[in-house]
């Protein structure tokens, strides 16, 4: 780092509230960028090695919100932020706070009112890396709401990782974060029951990862090829040349049965068997399996 970009950035105070493990991730972080920091946290205890590597230690958060001109808040959630933050009401005016706490789009949208009455500008964040991937090649930060504020803000927040602007809706962030989890998740429950069927004849997951993950995901389930068929999934367009939402309940009858002869749980494989009958009952077995998508858009309907 030059002495001028280390200039620049004491020139840029930054308040961090919260250290738990994300939290202090992201101190570490700024400290070893040359950041001037202020940290507050319930246990004032957390903030010592953070203080020997020369952050100061706010004694309130009226001091600490007081002490930078945007303050970065990572605790748990929405209720929580506002818990913590409701004493420094006084001290945020004219000042800009970055969330990036998790929660929901509709928190995020009552967060950009809660700052506005308290004349403070509003960030709603997402962090999409786990603690130790901050400020390393590849972390990504979302960010939506107030471009003013994210403009203004921008040389701390591309110290952090890679800033992603998603435009001025709050919701975003914290939307897209929701959807990549939604991914994230459904994926290591396929290859967790995976690993379960075949295990039930005695396969190890080791054996299992060698075809599974090291021929069958990257070549049949190509990310490249669902990537081409997003615009399809924006004009609802699901043309069933090659395969049918009716041939494919076939294959998810035929995983579901196998999951209880082989006495391994079948909640998973028969919702997805149960939403694939609901898609064909609404008028689709004929188009393609993406078809399904027409169902995720709608509510579930409640008995």
């Amino acid at each position: 780092m030059t002495t001028q970009q280390s200039t620049d950035q004491q020139n840029n105070p930054v308040t961090l509230i919260g250290l738990g493990p994300m939290g202090m991730a992201l101190a570490g972080t700024l400290l070893r960028k040359g950041h001037s920091l202020t940290v507050w946290n319930r246990s004032p205890e957390k903030a010592d090695g953070l203080v020997a590597k020369g952050a100061r230690r706010a004694a309130t958060v009226a001091d600490a919100v007081a002490a930078s001109p945007v303050t970065l808040v990572c605790l748990t959630d929405y209720e929580t932020m506002y818990k913590v933050l409701e004493p420094a009401a006084g001290a945020l005016g004219g000042r800009a706070l970055v969330n990036l706490n998790s929660g929901t789009p509709t928190e995020a949208h009552a967060a950009v009112k809660w700052f506005d009455e308290r004349g403070a500008g509003y960030l709603d964040g997402a962090i999409m890396v786990p603690p130790p991937m901050v400020g390393e090649p590849g972390a990504v930060f979302l960010y939506s709401g107030s471009q003013a504020v994210y403009e203004q803000h921008l040389e701390p927040l591309t110290s952090l990782g890679e800033p992603r602007f998603l435009g001025d809706g709050p919701g975003l962030a914290v939307l897209y974060n929701t959807a990549m989890l939604d991914m994230m998740y459904t994926t290591l429950n396929g290859w967790l029951h995976a690993t379960a069927l075949v295990g039930s004849a005695n396969v190890s997951a080791e054996k299992f990862a060698e075809m599974a993950l090291g021929w069958f995901m990257p070549v049949v389930v190509d990310y490249a090829a669902l990537a081409q068929q997003a615009p399809d999934l924006d004009a609802g367009n699901y043309p069933g040349t090659l395969n049918t939402l009716e041939m494919n309940l076939n294959a998810l009858d035929h995983i579901t049965r196998t999951s209880e002869e082989q006495g391994v749980h079948s909640d998973h494989p028969r919702l997805m068997k149960e939403i694939a009958e609901r898609a064909i009952a609404e008028g689709h077995s004929g188009q393609s399996y993406l078809a399904i998508h027409e169902l995720f858009k709608k509510a579930t309907p409640r008995p």
